[in-house]
């Protein structure tokens, strides 16, 4: 039996979110619905102008990791953080949580910790306003090959592709897990990373992976496709295992060639922060649990209705809880 269930690789980021009015997005000059990487005094200037937040240890596949280990799995997750306050809270925060954080705090830090501004809207939406900080740099340094090797299945972030250090450290970690048994996927994270990264990306999915989630943008981003049936015939191609939700339609897992769907579980959205990762979360805890790819789509479904009820990125409720109702566990 290996130390860890799931482990993740991403940006390590503490999420500062607030609700606002469209007037306050108007008056800020931010794009509603959208994800902005903004600098520090940028930054700055958001933070001062948000009256009253909540603060959370976040990123998309941190949040993943938490809601997996919510489930009940060994978890950890690697990211970069600096020894400052804000790192040093997300790294107390992970621990209290029940994930192993691997990696100490960088003394002498040459960025301050990464930070989102997550803006919630009344309807729903999400206008997310990140700075990166030294959660970017992250490299095959980072990358301690033990942990891979004890690691049954390796979550990466996508949105570290952005970067050498970062494609040689997903390598490095991928390389590991699989050698010592594992098995590794990766989320696509954005269709503009894709766009910038394709041929990299397809080669990382043709070679090094062993299951894929995505959106219907990115997908056709990733294969340049006609229409999504395009893109997925060239994906099956390449991944035994691929995933494609479709923005409150019913969830397409392809595994070697079979295709099932699992319906997605219509409510009104409080927060949509988090609902991809949320379905990531309950979909590895299926395929770490053996159950069918139909269920583990089901329980992705479940855990990301749970979270787009409530303001933040992380499950509030027992979503295990959830499962039993469903008769899934």
């Amino acid at each position: 039996m290996k130390k860890y269930q799931v482990a993740g690789i991403g940006n390590a980021v503490v999420d500062v979110i607030s609700t606002v009015d469209d007037h306050f997005l108007e008056r800020m000059d931010i794009h509603k619905g959208i994800m902005q990487l903004i600098e520090r005094d940028r930054a700055e200037t958001l933070y001062d102008a948000m009256t009253a937040h909540e603060q959370a240890s976040g990123g998309s596949v941190a949040n993943t990791i938490a809601g997996i280990g919510a489930l009940g799995l060994r978890t950890a997750f690697v990211g970069r953080v600096s020894d400052d306050a804000l790192g040093r809270f997300y790294a107390d925060d992970t621990e209290k949580a029940g994930t192993a954080f691997v990696n100490a705090p960088v003394k002498g830090g040459e960025l301050p910790t990464s930070r989102s501004m997550i803006l919630v809207t009344p309807d729903g939406e999400r206008s997310m306003n990140t700075y990166l900080g030294i959660s970017a740099e992250l490299g095959p340094d980072d990358v301690d090959e033990s942990v891979m090797a004890d690691t049954e299945l390796l979550f990466l972030e996508g949105y570290l592709f952005d970067k050498d250090k970062g494609k040689d450290a997903f390598l490095k970690a991928a390389r590991a897990c699989r050698g010592a048994g594992g098995r590794v996927g990766i989320a696509l994270s954005d269709p503009f990373c894709v766009d910038r990264h394709r041929a990299d990306f397809r080669r990382l999915v043709a070679d090094e992976m062993d299951f894929v989630i995505g959106n219907q943008q990115e997908w056709v981003s990733l294969y340049q496709a006609n229409d999504l049936q395009d893109a997925l015939d060239q994906a099956t191609a390449d991944c035994r295992t691929i995933v494609c939700t479709r923005s409150g339609e019913s969830v397409l897992l392809i595994h070697d060639g079979h295709r099932v769907e699992a319906p997605v579980n219509r409510i009104t959205p409080v927060d949509a922060t988090g609902a991809g990762d949320q379905f990531a979360a309950g979909f590895l805890y299926g395929l770490v649990m053996d159950h069918s790819l139909e269920t583990a789509g089901r329980m992705g479904c479940i855990a990301a209705a749970e979270v787009i009820g409530h303001l933040g990125a992380r499950p509030q409720s027992s979503v295990k809880a959830m499962f039993r109702a469903e008769a899934l566990a």
